[in-house]
């Protein structure tokens, strides 16, 4: 109980002495579990008065008697201490329970997972389906420039701040992981980093084979070889808005775009996606090894390979067993 309830309950327990009946009658419906049967969540507008709250409290069963809780809350003095915003109210809860949530300040947190691979279009499209957000995006954030993870945020705020906190935690990310990178890596800047990583992000999906995925994009890289990563010919078909939707076919290979790495040498103009933590770390400090091809083995991992004999050969088998269907991810295998 805060300090000013305690002086409210002070107060009343003084008026039974001095009003009988009413007192106690009146420190009973403060104390007393409320006429809530089960959970209940409330939102309290900004700008909502003591009645306005009252109110609102009442009609949705939470309170008994919107007087005495406005009494009670001038009384007690935490009336200027109320704060707006999304309750959840557990059922018999007293006024003196509410007043000291409301009080606290104690709101529903809402949670918002961002899966790794997502690019900023799809994430924009996840904080438009949270009706508790509030406001427009001015425009869509960089590609590669939000950090996946799960973020916490109560009702009312807006997607652009929850879009900064990305941003923000994004470029924290990728500045700590790029002043412990390996030595002797073919890229220069943090950006094109982040670029790779967001490759790899797409081509795997096992933990444990990202840093040997990045080690064969590195290897690739230091060769002077396209990187022949299916995904990003997604990317350029697409314009970044989500999945094709089919699979791809060889003229599809042959699409003009910078962010076709079956046309275009080295890497893209900048990430197709906004790649994990670990998949930035794995860029960073990539596996080394003599890989320079990989393609799936039908159980959601990929085979290596060192040559071209040994990558087609894995092909053949990986067709196999997805008779005849293409594989989901690059095979950089063509040349």
């Amino acid at each position: 109980m805060g300090w000013g309830l305690r002086i409210f309950a002070g107060t009343l327990a003084l008026a039974v002495g001095a009003a009988g009946g009413i007192g106690v009658w009146g420190y009973q419906r403060y104390s007393a579990p409320g006429p809530l049967e089960q959970v209940e969540t409330v939102v309290i507008p900004r700008g909502s008065g003591l009645e306005a709250i009252a109110i609102t409290l009442g009609e949705s069963g939470v309170i008994g008697s919107p007087l005495v809780f406005v009494a009670a809350a001038k009384l007690s003095g935490t009336f200027r201490e109320l704060k707006a915003g999304e309750y959840q109210f557990p059922a018999g809860i007293s006024i003196e329970g509410v007043l000291e949530q409301m009080r606290q300040g104690r709101t529903v947190v809402h949670r918002l997972t961002v899966p790794e691979g997502l690019t900023s279009a799809q994430v924009v499209a996840l904080l438009e389906r949270e009706a508790v957000l509030t406001g427009d995006l001015a425009k869509p954030p960089k590609e590669g420039s939000l950090l996946p993870e799960t973020y916490h945020f109560a009702y009312g705020d807006s997607r652009t701040a929850l879009i900064e906190r990305m941003q923000t935690a994004m470029t924290q990310t990728l500045a700590e992981a790029w002043k412990t990178r390996d030595q002797n890596l073919p890229f220069e800047t943090p950006q094109q980093a982040l670029t790779l990583a967001s490759i790899v992000e797409k081509e795997t999906g096992v933990a444990a084979e990202r840093p040997r995925v990045a080690g064969v994009f590195v290897n690739r890289l230091e060769a002077g070889m396209k990187l022949q990563s299916d995904p990003t010919v997604i990317y350029a078909l697409t314009d970044g808005n989500g999945e094709l939707g089919r699979a791809l076919t060889r003229n599809d290979w042959k699409f003009e775009s910078p962010y076709n790495t079956y046309v275009a040498t080295g890497l893209p103009p900048g990430p197709i996606a906004n790649p994990g933590k670990a998949s930035i770390q794995a860029v960073m400090k990539p596996e080394r090894h003599e890989f320079l091809y990989f393609v799936a083995d039908g159980t959601g991992g990929h085979v290596f390979a060192k040559s071209l004999t040994d990558h087609n050969r894995n092909v053949a088998k990986w067709r196999e067993v997805q008779q005849g269907r293409q594989p989901d991810h690059g095979e950089t295998s063509s040349e």
